[in-house]
């Protein structure tokens, strides 16, 4: 059947309708490009909405960084600065140097004892090596002032003073900032071994001449129990005197008396600080309801109480704890079948008590117990009982 030249010129105008089609999507193919044209269109601009986003993102990652180091917690080595550290190179400890297992000093010039490696291992983590820690000797009335001796014989501020220090309200309102507690005891008595008396409470030091720390706030509780104090400045002076009849007990905290009963380990240096006509001696529980719990003297610096306590919670609570148990096992525990049935200290690390903060990284918040500090002269209602129940030897 042959088309008439109707059809045939509907048919051309179709095909330029196509053509003109193709040449303004600028495709060779028919048909399709208009859906390619229109999809890369919608890629661009994607492409420019996600751009706009993570833009917007580090703006606002970049003021959080900003706002968390302005108002944040302090790094490690922010608070090292703040405790002015930073450019030191040695770190001065004020300790005792007469009490056998807890700090003594050796005919050579090193210490030894529990407060020793406590010292050392604080240091450790305030950033100084051992070769970097002076130890030097401090008597208890110079604790509070951080009032040390140096080998010449004059008066050093030292950094810090861990040296069997006893954690008081009455301390704390004369200005002492201690740690966290790094040990507790309790208070007992010495008598010698030959003495017939019996004795399970101050009452039974009646008329008694006891000797213990001159600035001790046991004095008041033994007159109050009708015993005749006698203060020294040392305790191995009250040892001394126990040994030589010119007084029939002493008493302090048990961690401290049980290094005098129980014999020297064989083998270990003499001591520097050496004791006459030594004689048996006994130790008694006296049954003292009040904990003493041994901090440390960091100074008024808040930075520097702070990582003093950040390192008292790492070693109660983090990867090194065996620290503190090495230390514990080494002198204190080792001294406990001599002073039976009286123990000389908790075998467990005080619990610490608040928490530190300590940025690791500006965007990272590293949370550790940190202290809460309550307003100048608020008191909260634990250390208040604490104040009213409890009776501290004051060692």
């Amino acid at each position: 059947m042959r088309r008439g030249p109707q059809w045939r010129a509907r048919a051309g105008g179709d095909r330029e309708a196509e053509l003109g089609q193709d040449k303004e999507t600028g495709s060779d193919s028919p048909g399709l490009p208009a859906v390619a044209a229109a999809s890369g269109g919608v890629s661009r601009s994607r492409q420019v909405r996600l751009a706009a986003l993570l833009l917007l993102l580090v703006v606002v990652a970049v003021a959080a960084v900003r706002v968390i180091v302005a108002s944040g917690p302090p790094t490690w080595d922010e608070l090292r600065e703040r405790a002015g550290l930073t450019n030191r190179d040695r770190l001065l400890i004020g300790v005792k140097d007469d009490q056998p297992g807890v700090a003594q000093k050796l005919e050579n010039g090193a210490f030894e004892g529990f407060d020793i490696d406590i010292a050392y291992m604080i240091a450790e983590d305030l950033g100084f090596d051992a070769p970097e820690v002076t130890l030097l000797p401090i008597e208890s009335e110079d604790r509070a002032r951080r009032q040390a001796r140096d080998t010449d014989g004059s008066f050093v501020t030292v950094d810090l003073v861990i040296a069997s220090y006893s954690i008081t309200e009455e301390r704390r309102d004369q200005g002492v900032v201690f740690s966290f507690p790094y040990l507790e005891t309790e208070q007992s008595v010495l008598t010698r071994a030959s003495d017939r008396r019996q004795v399970a409470s101050l009452r039974d030091l009646d008329k008694a001449k006891v000797c213990t720390l001159g600035t001790s706030t046991s004095e008041q509780r033994l007159r109050e129990a009708g015993a005749n104090p006698i203060g020294r400045n040392r305790i191995s002076q009250c040892v001394q005197a126990l040994y030589d009849g010119e007084v029939d007990a002493v008493t302090t905290d048990a961690a401290i008396l049980a290094g005098f009963v129980g014999p020297r380990p064989p083998g270990e240096l003499p001591p520097a600080t050496k004791l006459l006509r030594r004689t048996e001696l006994r130790h008694w529980d006296i049954g003292a309801d009040a904990a003493e719990k041994w901090g440390v003297n960091t100074g008024p610096n808040p930075a520097m109480r702070d990582l003093v306590n950040l390192s008292l919670y790492q070693s109660a609570k983090g990867p090194d704890g065996d620290r503190w148990k090495a230390a514990f096992d080494r002198y204190l525990a080792s001294e406990q079948q001599y002073s039976n049935p009286q123990q000389v200290a908790v075998g467990r690390q005080p619990e610490p008590e608040e928490k530190v903060e300590v940025r690791q990284w500006p965007w990272e918040r590293w949370a550790l117990p940190s202290p809460s500090r309550p307003p100048s002269g608020v008191r909260t209602a634990a250390r208040e009982r604490s104040r009213r129940n409890r009776r501290s030897s004051g060692c």
